[in-house]
């Protein structure tokens, strides 16, 4: 293939496997493919091997993530379409968060409305998992304690563990609530979209076009989604600054809110591309959350932690690598054990 070509969904999996026939894996051989799926609605509560029955199940949530269900059902489709009989299993970012207690999944909307599925599922599930099975490994009191967890990069969300375990989560019902995000609104006052249709005329096309493609650090700076930008900016244009402002103090505002839903906090653990690569970001996330015993280290921050605390700070602070892609590979191994399928 031309250095340069362009590849959709099919055409990149149909070079990927020819690539692994050909022989580039050596004496390993391919024998299964996990799928990210970000949402697994109410059924999906574990990983599961992907059949026609599931992929028709998968494809009624596209709705509820418009700007990621349609690309990993995509995914799923080539790698059947060009290896019918290779085993698929689907892990689902929302599974994580069904250990919540029902009060923390519900919205006050009429009962009838909730026994559809209209309720929080959270987001980023794939990453929290990681992360708690980490921490058993990083400390062993962030990791049986309380303990908030932020994932943060172009789509951002915050998890309350108890002992490793979701408590409680900022996404809810879509990936659009919660933090502004790199192009996603975040929390809003769902009487602003009354005022959008009402007095602008907008429908719902546009206001999805608005909330998820135009909205959050893009549509606070005017400039940029990537943090990266609006952090060499920051110093030069008030717009830039005021997103970034925005998009710490929503993070602080809702670890307050998380801190509130354990009763206390352990430690605090940043990941995810900003998480991990944005150290004045963590500064400021830290400095707001001193008045939970976080006694933040400068210098250890700027060398990337892994811990982020002082040896006597009450809540400790820690930043720590996420890996969803590993998490998958280990729910496809397991879920594909002989006689469990």
């Amino acid at each position: 293939m031309a250095a340069g070509s362009t590849l959709g969904h099919s055409g990149a999996i149909e070079f990927l496997l020819d690539w692994v026939q050909r022989g580039k894996l050596g004496e390993l051989r391919l024998a299964a493919a996990g799928h990210r799926v970000v949402h697994g609605g109410k059924k999906f509560t574990q990983p599961v091997r992907v059949d026609d029955g599931v992929l028709a199940d998968l494809e009624s949530l596209v709705p509820l993530a418009p700007l990621h269900q349609p690309h990993n059902l995509a995914a799923i489709r080539a790698v059947a379409s060009h290896a019918p009989k290779l085993p698929q299993v689907a892990c689902f970012d929302t599974s994580f968060h069904r250990t919540q207690p029902a009060v923390a999944q519900q919205f006050a909307l009429p009962r009838e409305l909730t026994t559809s599925g209209i309720q929080r599922y959270g987001f980023h599930g794939l990453s929290y998992e990681y992360i708690a099975a980490r921490l058993l490994e990083v400390d062993d009191h962030a990791a049986t304690g309380r303990t908030i967890v932020a994932h943060l990069g172009n789509g951002a969300s915050l998890c309350a563990m108890r002992g490793g375990v979701s408590v409680a989560t900022i996404m809810g019902f879509t990936p659009l609530d919660g933090l502004a995000m790199g192009t996603r609104c975040g929390a809003i006052d769902p009487g602003v979209l009354l005022y959008l249709m009402n007095q602008n005329g907008m429908d719902a096309p546009s206001l999805e076009k608005l909330l998820t493609q135009e909205s959050g650090l893009l549509g606070v700076s005017g400039i940029s989604s990537d943090m990266r930008t609006l952090l060499e900016k920051e110093s030069t244009d008030a717009h830039a600054a005021e997103a970034i402002e925005l998009f710490v103090y929503r993070i602080a505002r809702e670890i307050g809110s998380l801190a509130a839903a354990l009763g206390g906090l352990d430690a605090l653990v940043f990941t995810g591309g900003i998480g991990e690569h944005a150290p004045s970001i963590r500064a400021r996330v830290c400095r707001a959350a001193s008045w939970l015993g976080l006694d933040f280290d400068e210098r250890s921050n700027e060398q990337a932690g892994p811990r982020l605390s002082s040896s006597t700070s009450r809540v400790s602070a820690w930043v720590i690598p996420t890996n969803e892609e590993l998490m998958i590979a280990q729910h496809t191994q397991h879920l594909l054990k002989p006689g469990r399928i």
